[in-house]
């Protein structure tokens, strides 16, 4: 390689200097020119070859780049959008249940009113009818009393007649 450099080097200096003529009786001017001409186009159009192959080269891996930024761009678009029809859903889902709970907390309401009411109404009658029931009790004993006391006075009062009776026989 480094001895490459050196021979395209020499006939760099070979076409800057076309006028020198070696001293040992070397070829003709015009031949040398005419030969370094051809080095000098030679080694010009392999340069520029090889310019252009890696021109390629670098378009080709742009491309190549390109490519695969443009196929990333396409799955992150992608994603996105599954993001996005992911997030709609459900906020819609979330406002149907939340409005349904709204409602049934405003029909909730009056019916827990009403519940506190009959609640109350119930102990109230409960409360009645166990006053009732002691009342009821009560009277049943008190009668209980008085019959057993009505059934004592009036078999005192047959005994006596019995006597009565037995006295007057």
């Amino acid at each position: 390689m480094a001895a490459m450099a050196t021979q395209q080097q020499l006939q760099v200096q070979k076409v800057k200097n076309p006028g020198l003529v070696s001293c040992n009786g070397s070829p003709t001017k015009d031949e040398k020119e005419e030969d370094m001409s051809r080095s000098a186009l030679a080694l010009f159009r392999a340069k520029e070859e090889e310019i252009e192959r890696k021109k390629v080269e670098v378009r080709d891996k742009v491309f190549a780049q390109l490519g695969r930024v443009e196929e990333a761009t396409r799955r992150l678009s992608d994603i996105r959008e599954e993001l996005e029809t992911l997030a709609d859903p459900l906020r819609k889902d979330v406002s149907v249940v939340r409005k349904k709970i709204d409602t049934l907390n405003k029909e909730l309401k009056p019916l827990g009113l009403s519940c506190q009411r009959k609640e109350r109404e119930y102990k109230e009658a409960l409360e009645a009818f166990n006053d009732k029931n002691k009342e009821k009790a009560q009277l049943v004993s008190k009668l209980m009393e008085l019959v057993s006391e009505s059934e004592k006075m009036r078999m005192k009062k047959l005994e006596e007649l019995s006597k009565n009776v037995e006295l007057l026989q």
